[in-house]
């Protein structure tokens, strides 16, 4: 009996199924309990603000987020939100980022990353482990392996476009299909957000690792096709790291799409109060049309 009841927990640890406003919802734990390394956290998990805000991560999970079977177009969308490597914004960019989704036929897939705490190649290894999980399970999860986005806000931004300009073709294919970036953190060198960098590379990071995490440097013909959405009075990422990413896209001749709306700050995300939101939004649609147009 009692090792029945041990079973069942686990079950209940590794996947939870659910429905929430009438979405499909599984918890699935990324690697099993076993990460390939630690990111040195000895705190538990804390949850602010009633489960908007989640810090000092440690044990990272994808959140499945699965449209109606008859909308479904075979597209996935794995989803990083912000929180500048210290905590995760799991609701306004995360939770109701995927909502949209799946209304629009995408499934999405929520990273509840592991925060690196100067560990720089954790939360990579996390981004990595979700596209494979992603693309390994695809019958199961109704998508299709060619339709592999991913999604970042700020420092989740960050961690997408690190994603999509350092992958491996070797075992399951690591690389995006496509990346859509929110205000991102992208450069590590004078314009970066300063909490995001000593997060991830320390107080006093090597040139050889600010020039490794300075996505806009790391650009090649490979990356995928990519959005950009920004404000252009963001004092707190400032406009620049998008800017130089678009013109390394650019000058890779990779497809990319930039919008720098007038106002909106930094981190407004899927907040109704965002002035454009209907108008950023429609922009998003008509972009992910080439992955969500069924063959």
């Amino acid at each position: 009996m009692c090792m029945m009841k041990m079973k069942s927990f686990l079950v209940f640890l590794c996947l939870l199924v659910g429905v929430v406003n009438g979405y499909a919802q599984q918890v699935v734990d990324l690697w099993n309990g076993q990460p390939p390394t630690e990111n040195g956290l000895t705190v538990a998990e804390t949850v602010q603000n009633n489960g908007t805000w989640y810090i000092n991560v440690s044990h990272p999970t994808l959140t499945i987020y699965s449209p109606q079977a008859e909308k479904n177009t075979g597209a996935v969308v794995v989803v990083c939100p912000g929180g500048g490597y210290a905590g995760l914004s799991f609701k306004n960019e995360g939770t109701d980022f995927a909502e949209w989704l799946n209304s629009v036929g995408i499934t999405a897939v929520i990273l509840k990353y592991r925060m690196p705490n100067k560990h720089k190649e954790i939360p990579l290894n996390d981004a990595w482990e979700a596209i494979r999980y992603v693309r390994r399970n695809a019958e199961q999860l109704h998508i299709n392996p060619s339709k592999v986005g991913i999604a970042g806000f700020s420092a989740g931004g960050h961690l997408a476009s690190t994603a999509a300009t350092h992958f491996a073709f070797d075992g399951i294919n690591t690389r995006p299909d496509f990346c859509i970036l929110y205000y991102p953190v992208i450069t590590m060198e004078r314009a970066t957000h300063g909490g995001s960098r000593a997060n991830l590379l320390g107080d006093n990071p090597s040139p050889e690792d600010i020039h490794m995490f300075s996505n806009e440097k790391q650009v090649n013909v490979n990356t995928p096709p990519t959005i950009l959405f920004l404000s252009d009075d963001d004092r707190v990422v400032l406009p620049q790291n998008s800017i130089d990413y678009y013109r390394a896209l650019k000058n890779n001749n990779i497809p990319a799409s930039m919008y720098i709306f007038p106002e909106g700050g930094h981190g407004f995300g899927m907040t109704k109060g965002f002035k454009y939101r209907a108008q950023k939004l429609a922009l998003l649609e008509m972009w992910l049309k080439p992955w969500t147009t069924n063959e």
